[in-house]
């Protein structure tokens, strides 16, 4: 392990871990921020109101880190977005850095995205996807690198992303990993900018975030390397199964409160001044790929085709005004539709086993 540096009024990077109910992880999630081959960092974590043994196994940890690793405490249960927002502004780092704190880093991991914010002086340095590992973290057993998809026909493994054009074209249009653990921040960007989590929204703040940092920034770097590993874990919030009525609240209430904060962020960047017609295909975009998971899910769990829209109108009605009942329509029309392209789906599948046999 590299020799530790003393905490100092600032650091470079500082990692946030918002933690709840994490205590059979927590140890080798901070061992991994601490065994760093860069040690010029403070480890924010923010407690959660964790109901097990968190908060004393994160004491446990204080005098290893030597004054760089910093605990407070959640007056109430806030969530992920609250919780990340307040790390953020405890912070004191150039640059930030997200980790869960049941997730592991790889030694080099913070030396690698320091060095290249620093040499191309960008806001975001954004990583190539992540590894996954069983719950006992002893074996990697896949890996997820959607995000290299935005390298097609480019040779290099960096890209220098400081072009809305193609930043529309290729991040936002390939949809790639939203999560903020994939990803160093200059911290000053963030919050100079007012990117922070939406507490509104009750999931999927993630991929409305996303938004805030991807049409603000000047500067992107994009890599191919992969310097996180996820836990697979069947304590994950994010794995958590939704009866119906959950599931349609929380992904419409990304869809509705999301549209805002995007737009909102819009507002600040004078390209979609210019360019109008790119804030309707960036809202367009982020409604369809809601939408699209939404459905995807009534599809697999035959919902009934009203739950949809008396649910919708049921949470949300008296927030539209007179515009309640065609939203909820809207809902209600598009699981319809998409029924019926499935039914032609099957029917399409049938014929073309039927020619099969026919030839046969």
């Amino acid at each position: 392990m590299a020799m530790q540096t003393p905490a100092s009024s600032s650091c470079a990077v500082s990692v946030i871990m918002p933690m709840y109910n994490t205590e059979k992880y927590l140890v080798e999630s901070l061992d991994s921020v601490l065994m760093q081959t860069f040690q010029d960092f403070e480890v924010i974590l923010v407690n959660d109101c964790s109901t097990d043994n968190s908060r004393e196994v994160a004491e446990s940890c204080l005098e290893k880190f030597g004054g760089r690793l910093k605990i407070y405490d959640n007056v109430k249960n806030s969530k992920a977005a609250a919780t990340r927002n307040r790390g953020l502004l405890l912070s004191r780092g150039e640059y930030i850095f997200f980790l869960d704190s049941d997730d592991l880093l790889m030694l080099n991991a913070l030396e690698k995205m320091y060095a290249l914010a620093k040499k191309y002086d960008a806001d975001v340095v954004s990583l190539g996807g992540f590894y996954q590992m069983n719950e006992r973290a002893t074996e990697i057993v896949g890996m997820e690198n959607k995000n290299h998809r935005i390298f097609k026909d480019i040779k290099d493994d960096i890209i220098i992303d400081d072009d809305m054009f193609w930043r529309l074209e290729r991040p936002l249009s390939y949809r790639f990993y939203s999560v903020p653990w994939l990803r160093l921040f200059r911290r000053d960007f963030l919050i100079g900018n007012g990117i922070f989590f939406p507490e509104n929204i009750s999931a999927c703040e993630d991929v409305v975030w996303k938004h805030g940092f991807l049409l603000l920034a000047k500067r992107i770097i994009h890599i191919k390397d992969i310097f996180n590993l996820y836990r697979m874990s069947d304590d994950s919030l994010t794995r958590k199964k939704r009866s119906n009525p959950e599931y349609i609240r929380y992904r419409m209430n990304a869809v509705f409160y999301g549209m805002k904060w995007i737009d909102e962020v819009m507002d600040k960047v004078d390209f979609f001044k210019e360019n109008p017609e790119y804030r309707y295909e960036v809202l367009k975009d982020f409604v369809d790929n809601m939408i699209w998971r939404l459905l995807n899910t009534a599809r697999k769990r035959k919902w009934p085709r009203s739950m949809v829209y008396n649910l919708i109108k049921q949470e949300f009605g008296e927030e539209f005004g007179e515009q309640d009942v065609l939203l909820s329509a809207l809902c209600s029309l598009a699981s319809n539709y998409r029924r019926t392209i499935e039914d032609d789906e099957a029917r399409i599948s049938e014929l073309r086993k039927s020619l099969k046999k026919r030839k046969k």
